[in-house]
C-alpha cells in the first residue's frame, strides 16, 4: 500500500507563493494518477489539480488556472504543487491523493472526485492572510 506524506504548507501573505510536496513510499507514483485536494474549514474536500500517471496531462480547477502548477518527479517519487499569487480563498488543508492505474485505458484521469482515490496523505495546512 503506497503511503503519501505532504509537506511545504505554511502561512503566507496574499500574493505570495508556496510549493507543496507529496513524497510517496511503498509504491511508484508513475503507476498512479495523482491529485491535490483542498479542504477549507467546515467544507468538504475539493479538487485542485491532477496529473495523469504518465505525466503528459494535467487538470486544474478554474479558480487556480494560471496560478498553480502540478508536477511529478518520478525519480524522486514525489509530486509537487507550485502555488503562486495566493489568495485568502486558497486557505485550507491540502491533501495529496493517488489512484493506481490498471493500464492506459483505466487511468482514472482526470479523477476530480475524492472517492476515485485509494491513497491519501494526512494533509498540510496552507493559510493565506489578507
Amino acid at each position: 500500500q503506497v503511503q503519501l506524506v505532504e509537506s511545504g504548507g505554511g502561512l503566507v501573505q496574499t500574493g505570495g507563493s508556496l510549493r507543496l510536496s507529496c513524497a510517496a513510499s511503498g509504491g511508484t507514483i508513475s503507476d498512479f494518477t495523482m491529485g491535490w485536494f483542498r479542504q477549507a474549514a467546515g467544507k468538504g474536500r475539493m479538487i485542485v489539480a491532477t496529473t495523469r500517471y504518465s505525466g503528459d496531462d494535467t487538470f486544474y480547477v478554474d479558480s487556480v488556472k494560471g496560478r498553480f502548477a502540478i508536477a511529478r518527479d518520478n525519480a524522486k517519487n514525489t509530486v509537487y504543487l507550485q502555488m503562486n499569487d495566493l489568495k485568502p480563498e486558497d486557505t485550507g488543508v491540502y491533501y495529496c491523493a493517488g489512484v493506481e492505474v490498471n493500464g492506459p485505458d483505466y487511468d482514472f484521469f482526470p479523477a476530480i472526485l475524492d472517492y476515485e482515490y485509494n491513497a491519501w496523505g494526512k494533509g498540510t495546512q496552507v493559510t493565506v492572510s489578507s
